[in-house]
């Protein structure tokens, strides 16, 4: 993957808590709706996975109902665009609003739903799997439908990538249940997943926030932005 990198120093990330007031700052001071930030998101997942796939493979996305579960959805539409072959579980399908928008589309462009209904490891069958349950905005305990998926997931031995957060991450232990190969987190490298670098590949993506927003926050902009819209996080400290 020939991305560029970015070294960790101490004004290169921040707290989780810190950033969810970046991003509503964002929103709010500098008009960027959340559709297009989704949309952002998304495309920069559908490029880091046909990175890792080359010109086909099988990929299964884990769908939340809300924005994380959204910005999967526009990656499953990308990529069934570029004629990957895309499936869709949703263990909840009373998807928020855009997130609904978003899958209209992914089915539209020939993503295609999938329905466990006893699932295991020998019917796991995909190339990559993909947790776009829940970002930075989860809440703890996760449903156990999710869970098991996870787990399973975990098990297979498959490439596994996480959007943003792995869901079922603690923000307070700094523990994750779920140990994706990839998190591509977005805008901003969070501390909290520092620890988590010994044994996952983090990338962060560029979704649109402006430089000030970064030096408001007292961060560094990401000047790899420049060059590509996926930085690898390099650990440094």
């Amino acid at each position: 993957m020939g991305f560029p990198k970015l070294k960790l120093n101490q004004n290169t990330h921040l707290a989780i808590s810190r950033f969810k007031e970046m991003d509503l700052a964002a929103i709010e001071n500098f008009d960027l709706p959340i559709e297009l930030m989704m949309e952002n998101a998304g495309l920069q997942l559908a490029r880091l996975l046909a990175s890792l796939l080359g010109k086909s493979g099988k990929i299964l996305f884990g769908i939340g109902k809300g924005n994380n579960g959204g910005g999967g959805l526009v990656a499953a539409r990308r990529l069934s665009a570029w004629d990957f072959d895309v499936y869709l579980y949703l263990p909840d399908d009373k998807l928020n609003e855009l997130p609904k928008k978003q899958f209209k589309r992914a089915i539209a462009f020939g993503a295609k739903t999938t329905v466990f209904h006893d699932i295991s490891v020998h019917n796991f069958d995909c190339d990559i799997f993909v947790d776009a349950f829940m970002g930075f905005s989860q809440r703890l305990p996760i449903p156990g439908q999710i869970m098991q998926i996870l787990g399973i997931a975990n098990a297979t031995g498959n490439k596994t990538i996480s959007l943003d957060l792995p869901t079922g991450f603690n923000k307070d232990s700094m523990e994750t249940p779920f140990n994706p190969d990839i998190i591509l987190t977005m805008a901003a490298m969070k501390t909290e997943l520092i620890t988590l670098m010994k044994s996952t590949k983090i990338f962060i993506a560029d979704i649109g926030f402006p430089a000030g927003i970064y030096s408001e926050f007292g961060m560094e902009y990401p000047a790899q932005f420049t060059e590509n819209a996926i930085v690898r996080i390099k650990r440094n400290i």
